[in-house]
């Protein structure tokens, strides 16, 4: 008999179009009545033509979003998970892997799916959003590694140490990015194919349910 066992000691997941099926930046542009002035920056940030950290912050001056609005995405999120996912990170938990979520997206509106994943809060790493007392936007943590192009290699290299085996699962150069550090990096195009991620992720998965990186990410070992 065969059992599922872990290839890697820790694996990561992007969220924004890996775990849910939405862009959280496009989202609250959309809302704000945006989508035109963000969306273009979205893209072109998630293809590698321009770095991250040169749209990060005017995206979100432009937005400006409130509470309410984060709190908000957050359904969003759970509403569009990606087909596969709870099976995905429920199988992985199951042969022992540690399962983070890396992302650039605001922490507040990842944490509730985190949440529906079973994943705890403190392995979400994603940037950290401030309001005013009313809850209107004041600010982002400019300091957040994940504001960076390479930032999800930063993390990735903190999270696995010295002797850590890792992968990360993604869909953007952000994520393209981490292999410089050493990071296995599984290309998901179940939401959006991009073409640097085809040519240059270690594996590329087409998608369309999450449960399809199970294979690179899992092995068979006897019982």
């Amino acid at each position: 008999m065969t059992r599922t066992r872990r290839r890697f000691d820790i694996v990561c997941f992007d969220c924004d179009s890996t775990l849910s099926r939405i862009e959280g930046i496009d989202e609250l542009a959309l809302r704000a009545g945006l989508e035109q002035d963000v969306a273009p920056l979205t893209a072109a940030a998630m293809a590698g033509t321009i770095p991250l950290d040169a749209v990060y912050a005017e995206r979100l001056s432009m937005i400006r979003p409130d509470r309410a609005s984060i709190d908000w995405l957050a359904r969003r999120y759970v509403e569009e998970m990606v087909p596969g996912a709870r099976e995905t990170i429920t199988a992985l938990t199951r042969a022992g892997t540690s399962v983070h979520i890396v992302s650039g997206g605001l922490r507040p509106a990842l944490e509730p799916l985190a949440c529906e994943l079973a994943v705890p809060a403190s392995y979400v790493h994603a940037v950290d959003v401030f309001f005013e007392g009313n809850g209107t936007y004041r600010d982002f943590d400019h300091g957040s590694p994940l504001s960076h192009p390479d930032g999800k290699a930063i993390v990735c290299r903190s999270l696995a140490g010295r002797n850590a085996s890792i992968a990360l699962v993604g869909d953007g150069a952000t994520d393209l990015a981490a292999q410089a550090c050493g990071v296995f990096v599984v290309g998901f195009g179940g939401v959006s194919r991009r073409d640097a991620l085809v040519r240059d992720a270690d594996i590329f998965i087409a998608g369309p349910d999450l449960t399809m990186v199970l294979g690179p990410l899992l092995g068979a070992g006897e019982c």
